[in-house]
C-alpha cells in the first residue's frame, strides 16, 4: 500500500485484512505518540477518537503534524 505522508510517498506492507490498517495503526507503526499529533486525511482533519475506525486505502494523502514542547528555562 502506498500512502503520501507530508508530501512523501511511503510504502507499507499490505495488511492481511484491509480492516486492520487504520489511522490509529499507522500512527503506532510510525512510533508517534497519539496525544502529540494531529492528522489530516485527504484534506479533512480526522478527530483522534475516530482514528481506530478510519480505514486507510492505497493512495491516501496524509498530513501529520507532530507537536513538540519546549521553550526557554529563562523567561527573562
Amino acid at each position: 500500500m502506498n500512502l503520501y505522508i507530508n508530501g512523501e510517498e511511503r510504502t507499507f506492507a499490505d495488511p492481511p485484512s484491509s480492516a486492520n490498517f487504520t489511522l490509529a495503526a499507522l500512527i503506532e507503526s510510525l512510533s508517534m505518540k497519539s496525544d502529540r499529533v494531529a492528522v489530516e486525511l485527504n484534506r479533512d482533519i480526522v478527530p483522534r477518537n475516530r482514528w481506530p475506525e478510519t480505514l486507510l486505502k492505497d493512495g491516501d494523502r496524509l498530513e501529520i503534524v507532530h507537536f513538540v514542547g519546549g521553550g526557554s528555562l529563562n523567561s527573562r
